[in-house]
């Protein structure tokens, strides 16, 4: 089990296996949309076994980032990248050597009604009307669906039926709602436990794009709060991978 390689380490194994604290702190998160519920689930194991409470603050990857360089008060960011914490880290907006992968995501293309062909045949023939994409600029997710489309050779193709999302909250909803036919998104959002609704959806292949990489890591903001130094420490636990399963998320292995 990876711990983070810092003097906050031991209080963190204390204040998650020993008693509960006498004094509960609280931290505030930032977290990209793609990781909301799963980061709800975990948000409520963490508070059981350590006292602690978390504050969720949900947004885009990117304007999240943009929040935290001019000065948002947050303690610990749940990127959708590797590429903002790192960049945190490198101008000296986080604490260095905290710096985590918590999760790896998987990206699926998603049909709105189910028909005779798959999804990916559908968007090769061109048997849709809009397709929809998280903003490649601000979502990982986003950027991974233009690499499929490169890979497939379909960019040019598909350019007048793309509906863009802010995020991936927003691309999924486009779906929903029938807005878009087809839609790249998270796995985690087609298995999410609260999504009861049939969906017909295809895995695209991990080597078409990057891997979509989720890092956390501590904000300058967050460097002496327990809860903050807690947290990232909690996302590393065997019952955290176990939750992020359920979700639709791997492990880094």
């Amino acid at each position: 089990m990876r711990r983070l390689l810092s003097t906050l380490a031991l209080a963190t194994l204390q204040a998650l296996w020993g008693p509960a604290p006498v004094r509960a702190d609280e931290a505030l998160v930032a977290v990209a949309s793609n990781f909301v519920e799963p980061a709800e689930a975990l948000v409520q194991s963490f508070t059981a076994a350590t006292g602690h409470t978390v504050t969720l603050t949900p947004g885009s990857t990117g304007r999240l980032h943009a929040q935290i360089t001019q000065g948002a008060p947050f303690d610990v960011f749940l990127s959708a990248d590797a590429i903002r914490p790192a960049e945190l880290e490198r101008d000296g907006l986080a604490v260095a050597g905290t710096r985590q992968t918590y999760a790896v995501g998987r990206l699926v293309l998603w049909a709105h009604a189910t028909g005779p062909t798959s999804p990916l045949e559908r968007l090769e023939t061109g048997r849709f009307r809009r397709l929809a994409i998280a903003n490649p600029d601000l979502a990982p997710y986003g950027s991974a669906a233009i690499q499929v489309l490169e890979h497939l050779a379909l960019p040019d193709t598909v350019s007048d039926q793309l509906v863009m999302g802010e995020n991936i909250a927003q691309t999924f909803a486009f779906v929903v709602t029938g807005n878009a036919d087809l839609g790249f998104v998270a796995l985690s959002q087609v298995e999410s436990p609260s999504f009861g609704r049939a969906a017909q959806y295809q895995h695209i292949p991990a080597d078409w794009h990057d891997p979509i990489r989720q890092d956390a890591v501590l904000l300058r903001h967050g460097a002496d709060n327990p809860a903050a130094v807690a947290w990232l420490d909690f996302l590393q636990t065997e019952e955290a991978a176990t939750i992020l399963s359920r979700f639709g998320y791997e492990a880094m292995p």
